[in-house]
């Protein structure tokens, strides 16, 4: 069984409440609203649909843990393969690769010819903070670096800089702050500090120890697509035909108690 991390991830974060985050595609499933408990598990509460009901939640396992709080469809038929993200994006159609974002849905998508190909939940930048917020508008990936690791911030503990691996670069900011695609923690809430980041399980346990059998790898895979078909190597490459990046709309509040 798929067993739940029972203690808090770290305690300046909040303990993350879905049930209070509100997305436009909320509206088309019928949900209640669940507190985890310490006898819980994921394969207990939603059997093999457990993967879908964290893409419903925009979490991660790691932020699964007792007394935090979930969205549970009263259908998980109906959040099987879960995605918010349109099948067709017309403004593609010319594009071989397209990354589009919605801030609202906390969701992307990735797109061939204007044809969905995967979608993948996100935590992006906190619209509360303007130094934190994730830009919208078009841009382009430009670099990408398997390994990269944050040279502005570090793990919670302190030390260690953040990781940042499968990272995908879209955007340097007039301050010279470069803006990335990238795995890290999914909280379920808008958490970063602008960048886009998705599920990494892998690097979740090297730097956390849990889980223990990584399963979500969405920036691997996102990472592996978007620049092939450029060699995955370790170390910094520029990319000059990268996928066009559309980013719109605005994160949800994560309202305080």
């Amino acid at each position: 069984m798929l067993a739940l991390t029972c203690v808090r991830v770290a305690l300046a974060e909040p303990v993350p409440d879905t049930c209070r985050i509100h997305y436009p595609s909320d509206a088309g499933v019928a949900w209640t609203c669940h507190r985890i408990g310490r006898r819980d598990t994921l394969t207990g509460l939603f059997g093999p649909h457990w993967p879908d009901v964290l893409r419903f939640n925009r979490i991660d396992r790691r932020h699964i843990y007792p007394g935090v709080r979930i969205k549970i469809p009263r259908d998980l038929r109906q959040v099987e393969n879960f995605s918010p993200m349109p099948k067709r994006f017309t403004p593609a159609l010319d594009d071989p690769k397209f990354i589009l974002v919605n801030l609202a849905e906390q969701f992307l998508g990735a797109y061939a010819h204007g044809r969905l190909v995967m979608s993948f939940p996100i935590t992006s930048g906190n619209d509360t903070i303007a130094k934190r917020r994730t830009p919208d508008g078009l841009f382009r990936v430009t670099a990408y670096d398997r390994l990269h690791s944050s040279s502005l911030y570090d793990l919670p503990r302190g030390g260690t800089p953040y990781p940042m691996h499968y990272a995908l670069r879209f955007l340097i900011t007039r301050q010279w702050v470069a803006v990335w695609i990238h795995g890290r923690d999914v909280p379920g809430y808008a958490a970063s500090h602008g960048c886009i980041g998705l599920y990494d399980e892998q690097m979740q346990k090297e730097y956390y120890g849990y889980p223990r059998k990584p399963l979500l790898e969405d920036a691997r895979t996102l990472f592996e697509w978007a620049i092939s078909p450029h060699a995955n190597q370790e170390g910094f490459h520029e990319l000059a035909d990268g996928p066009p990046v559309l980013i719109v709309g605005r994160a949800p509040a994560f309202p305080a108690r």
